[in-house]
């Protein structure tokens, strides 16, 4: 059975389709609270009880499991986040070392070209009474979106703020081929169309790692200083 890995996994909703698919699926965050409850949806469809869906809390800045996973999943734009281009690279290696030689990696992010070009600035939403004013802009490295909520319960309006990098195929292949990955797919939309640098909205990458696995001694290295082998 693949062992799949779903990196920055938020409340688990992939991981929890990728389990049902009766894959061996082990999804990270950074958030305490998107884990805790992604576990509790998880025990209400007792999937965890089959033995093939694990939460962890963690920072997929700092090593995780190595030479571990088959195939590894970043959805949806959960990447993009953190303040420097270390940071991101931090990211990049802790996941694609978690995969075995020749392991697949996919990445979905936002295409930035299409992006600019079809930005809303402002925007309104009331869901449930709440209502979410949400305004947008750009520079030459970032997008920012701030939400702003009205609700009658509130005694002062809550602002919040989004801050994703503006990376492109040529960003991300650069990245990757640093990690000891190759691009060997671009898609441009969930359809799997053909990626297009202006016409289609997602930037949906697929990479192979290449070479040998580590060697037995760094497969043994978890981020919480367990050594007992991963691969047990």
């Amino acid at each position: 059975r693949s062992q799949m890995l779903d990196a920055a996994c938020g409340r688990g909703r992939h991981s929890r389709i990728l389990a049902e698919m009766q894959f061996d699926v082990t999804g990270i965050d950074l958030s305490f609270k998107s884990i805790e409850y992604a576990k509790q949806l998880a025990r209400k469809d007792s999937l965890q009880e089959k033995d093939n869906l694990h939460f962890y809390q963690h920072d997929i800045r700092l090593p995780f499991w190595i030479n571990y996973f088959d195939y590894a999943f970043n959805f949806f734009t959960s990447f993009g986040y953190f303040a420097t281009r270390r940071e991101h690279d931090d990211a990049m290696r802790t996941i694609t070392a978690s995969l075995r030689s020749r392991g697949i990696f996919v990445i979905d992010y936002l295409n930035v070209h299409y992006a600019e070009d079809h930005l809303v600035h402002n925007e309104m939403k009331n869901i449930d009474g709440t209502t979410y004013e949400i305004v947008r802009w750009d520079d030459e490295t970032h997008f920012y979106k701030k939400i702003i909520v009205h609700d009658a319960s509130l005694v002062m309006p809550e602002e919040y703020t989004e801050v994703v990098a503006k990376f492109s195929l040529g960003d991300f292949t650069d990245m990757l081929s640093f990690q000891n990955m190759q691009v060997i797919e671009v898609f441009g939309d969930y359809k799997l169309h053909p990626y297009d640098v202006r016409k289609t909205p997602r930037l949906i990458i697929v990479a192979k790692k290449k070479g040998n696995d580590h060697t037995d001694e760094k497969k043994r290295l978890y981020s919480d200083g367990r050594r007992e082998d991963a691969l047990s």
